[in-house]
């Protein structure tokens, strides 16, 4: 299966997984509750609109039951993995404010703005009870995300300057105390 993070991969996010990413092996929307991620994302000025199970999911790039973008509203059902609702939210969150006034489906970006997403769902987990930054880079593994040294958790611990950096510049992560800013990116 071939399942690049944006069109065109990072050179630290690798594209190629060798097992189809099992649903029951990460975390749910559910798992965290509908009611947490949207008090989360409002302060991102984010809309999160759940939808049936039965429903296809308008705006995934994915599909099945990964998350979907359109405008300002993030689409999951409650089986939707938290780590791709968060991808999709930090997405929304580090693009520039003229891509994301005609978002629909394909958030695009750089390869500098698709690790610094990969960093913002992480610290994301710092704001959202019931997951943990480890949990996420667990998730983010067995999903299938390959990053250059083995794991998520080895890449934001030891290779992420470059992402954090995006953040701080864009007003997204206040460097002195090392969490998010209620802010997106202008």
């Amino acid at each position: 299966m071939l399942r690049a993070m944006c069109d065109h991969p990072a050179p630290d996010i690798m594209s190629e997984t060798t097992a189809e990413p099992r649903i029951e092996d990460v975390t749910s929307v559910s798992a965290v509750g509908i009611d947490r991620l949207q008090a989360l994302l409002a302060e991102f000025s984010l809309r999160v609109e759940p939808i049936g199970l039965d429903q296809p999911i308008p705006g995934s790039f994915w599909g099945d039951a990964e998350a979907g973008l359109k405008g300002d509203t993030l689409i999951v059902r409650s089986d939707t993995p938290l780590h791709s609702a968060l991808h999709e939210a930090g997405h929304y969150v580090c693009m520039s404010s003229k891509r994301r006034a005609v978002l629909d489906t394909d958030a695009g970006g750089t390869y500098a703005e698709e690790n610094a997403v990969c960093y913002w769902q992480i610290m994301a987990c710092d704001r959202l009870a019931g997951i943990s930054r480890a949990d996420m880079c667990r998730d983010m593994d067995a999903w299938g995300y390959t990053f250059r040294l083995g794991s998520a958790a080895a890449w934001f611990e030891r290779d992420a300057e470059d992402a954090h950096g995006f953040l701080v510049r864009h007003g997204l992560l206040d460097a002195m105390t090392d969490r998010l800013n209620s802010a997106i990116r202008c």
